[in-house]
């Protein structure tokens, strides 16, 4: 039996931001997919929910005039998977949402849970950092836009305030016209697991000159992270094997992978380096050139 206190059903955002910013106890739920774990292990700090599930407003996944993609923070990982205009679009996220638990956690999931709740293993957020995304925060006094790359502030530590509600994903065209991507999720097991290590990576070519190369990484850092000094050596690049092994040891320079019970340090260095080459071959072949 969970241990709620008090439960509150909104029907907009804004109700739910008002909400939070009378009752200084309270937590959004959407998914639950983490909400419920926490309320099962006996945390204090998740016996006041304020239920936006559901939410039309958060529902929605749509391309703009200008091409810029937005997709509601209350979309499920199955309805990110299967929705045409993320597929024809930004694959990648397509991508990173497939290796998301299971078809149960990816039906109640929500794309705005996964980076709200501030893991450094979430899936999505490499292939959310990669696309420079930007998030629409709502709050009491108007709302805001922050890149993600701002959002995560350490372990479990995200950019919000009580009182800010998580609106939608912005992925502008920008980022990701004439871009290939891919996303790759080293785990223990295959499936159901939480990632070792996780490496997204888009691509932009001139012909086999590289023109733009981003790549991020999870779990390699006390918080997801692009590798910038991979990126900058790679501008101005020829597609070769030979780069493409320079580029992918450039990735050791910005990143510090921790120690842990899954994992040690040495053995997700490895990792990071094998996934660094592999992902961003993928890229350039999705981008147009065969390797």
């Amino acid at each position: 039996m969970f241990n709620i206190e008090k439960y509150s059903k909104v029907k907009s955002v804004s109700e739910a931001v008002s909400l939070l910013e009378k009752n200084p106890r309270a937590r959004l739920i959407a998914g639950g997919t983490d909400v419920l774990i926490r309320l099962r292990e006996g945390e204090e700090d998740y016996t006041e929910l304020i239920d936006i599930h559901d939410l039309a407003e958060l529902m929605d996944i749509q391309k703009r005039e200008n091409g810029d993609i937005s997709m509601g923070a209350g979309v499920t990982f199955s309805q990110v998977m299967e929705n045409a205009i993320i597929k024809e679009s930004i694959p990648v996220i397509a991508q990173a949402a497939g290796t998301i638990g299971g078809p149960q956690v990816r039906n109640v999931a929500t794309i705005g849970g996964n980076i709200c709740n501030g893991a450094i293993s979430a899936d999505s957020a490499a292939a959310l950092f990669v696309l420079d995304a930007v998030l629409e925060i709502e709050r009491v006094n108007g709302a805001r836009e922050l890149p993600v790359r701002e959002f995560y502030l350490g372990p479990g530590r995200v950019a919000l305030e009580h009182g800010d509600v998580l609106k939608a994903i912005i992925v502008k065209q920008e980022n990701y016209a004439g871009y290939g991507a891919n996303y790759y999720k080293y785990a223990m097991r295959n499936a159901m697991d939480i990632a070792t290590i996780g490496c997204a990576a888009t691509c932009k070519l001139d012909g086999e000159v590289i023109e733009e190369l981003k790549i991020a990484f999870t779990v390699a850092a006390p918080k997801p992270m692009r590798a910038q000094t991979a990126e900058d050596g790679a501008r101005g690049k020829r597609v070769t094997d030979e780069n493409i092994e320079k580029i992918a040891a450039l990735v050791m320079e910005d990143l510090n992978p921790r120690d842990s019970w899954r994992a040690s340090k040495n053995f997700r260095l490895q990792v990071i380096r094998i996934l660094a080459k592999r992902v961003i071959t993928a890229a350039i072949e999705d981008a147009g050139v065969q390797r």
